[in-house]
């Protein structure tokens, strides 16, 4: 059984930001970072001066590749006009903002700091697909990546064995995008803010003015499954299984639990911690499932005290679309085998008994890889407050969310259990 950890001190989160997810060719890291700074400053229901910071922890994959740029922790203390406050970078690949998270977390909890700043950010759009996919695949294994695979192989490697084991199919990978598309309308910070129905129409319009042939699909999944709109990246996989390539930046505020209620009446509460590492794709004893995402689940369940039944809804990993069914079983919130089930049956909708991705997830609210675990974090913020305006989850009494980030093929992996009290 995973030992059962507890923190020193009590955690709250009192403030959040996040800058737009998108491809900003005119703006770059710091930009992107002070926006999601000063929304942060002014989501403090009671004020907060930001020179009482103690120190500052920023998760960034590679901006060293995508931007030719390292030693961010100094650059952007300089920026946001914070300088002498120590700053750490921390690296997990798309994981990384999350780590930084858990160590912001551990700082006040060992009483060593008592006001800390998370952040998290990435800047891809300035390199060519091509080169993102390079800078994306240092993320890999070293095996993985002498054999060729890209991230899109790898998960389309996954999705074959879950379906010839479970009797899944791509049509069982179109209701996660649909899904994900319906709750990204609702999030005025998501990259793509349509449904499919809505890109369906976009095309039927765009089609009927240039005088082409006037496209036919009766519904979501007939459009899904045109290769034309929808082509193949790597089978299974195809373009709207994939998340995009995406700039932007996300901020929390963490307070010591003791002086939570100085910044706002409603502070959301740390209740649970787990991290775990992975083998490598080749290595694993089971390709349909990550026994990192188990074994960091399992860690914040005991420190937590709860089950995944006790979680009413979760952010999880969603960089394609059979990562979602897979971290949805991993979690214990669905038996293995039978999440596609129970996205096919509605249960993980906005209106279902445990809403996944409130946010569009990483495939609609966009991924840019370093920002994704703060940005996850801040939507369970936003919903267990109740200010998640219309992508708001309509079931009363919100108390426990939580948020489960991976980095690379399920080498490290990370999840967060919040709570309102």
């Amino acid at each position: 059984m995973t030992k059962k950890r507890k923190l020193g001190r009590g955690v709250a989160m009192v403030g959040a930001g996040m800058s737009p997810f998108g491809m900003f060719a005119d703006r770059d890291s710091k930009d992107l970072v002070i926006e999601a700074f000063r929304e942060m400053v002014n989501s403090v229901d009671k004020g907060f001066e930001p020179n009482d910071l103690d120190a500052l922890y920023l998760g960034n994959f590679t901006n060293d590749f995508f931007v030719q740029q390292s030693h961010w922790g100094a650059i952007l203390v300089d920026a946001l006009g914070l300088v002498p406050k120590p700053a750490t970078r921390t690296e997990g690949a798309c994981a990384s903002s999350a780590l930084a998270f858990r160590e912001a977390v551990f700082a006040i909890a060992s009483g060593f700091y008592d006001i800390v700043l998370v952040g998290g950010f990435e800047q891809m759009s300035k390199q060519s697909t091509e080169q993102v996919a390079e800078g994306l695949a240092l993320a890999a294994s070293p095996h993985e990546r002498q054999a060729g695979f890209t991230f899109p192989g790898v998960f389309g490697a996954i999705a074959t064995a879950y379906f010839d084991r479970y009797g899944a199919s791509r049509e069982h990978l179109m209701n996660v995008t649909i899904k994900s598309h319906d709750n990204a309308r609702f999030n005025p910070k998501a990259q793509h803010q349509r449904s499919i129905r809505e890109i369906m129409a976009s095309r039927v319009e765009k089609a009927t003015s240039k005088g082409a042939a006037i496209p036919s699909w009766k519904d979501e999944k007939e459009f899904l499954a045109d290769p034309k709109a929808n082509p193949v990246v790597a089978w299974p996989m195809h373009l709207f299984d994939c998340s995009p390539i995406s700039d932007g930046a996300a901020c929390l505020l963490l307070v010591g639990e003791e002086i939570a209620t100085s910044f706002t009446d409603t502070p959301i509460y740390v209740r649970g911690l787990g991290q775990a590492s992975g083998r490598s794709l080749h290595a694993a004893e089971d390709l349909t499932s990550l026994e990192a995402t188990r074994s960091a689940a399992d860690e914040a369940y005991q420190m937590a005290d709860l089950s995944p039944g006790d979680i009413q809804f979760a952010e999880v990993h969603d960089c394609f679309s059979i990562a979602e069914i897979l971290s949805i079983e991993d979690l214990g919130f669905f038996a293995p085998g039978t999440g596609f089930k129970a996205v096919e049956e509605g249960l993980t909708r906005l209106d279902g008994p445990k809403p996944i991705n409130t946010s569009g997830g990483l495939k609609c609210k966009g991924h840019p890889v370093g920002a994704t675990g703060a940005a996850q974090l801040i939507e369970v913020w936003q919903q267990l407050r109740v200010t998640a305006d219309r992508r708001q989850i309509p079931a009363g009494d919100l108390r426990f969310g939580a948020a489960q980030s991976m980095g690379g093929t399920g080498g490290t992996c990370t999840f967060t259990i919040l709570e309102r009290r």
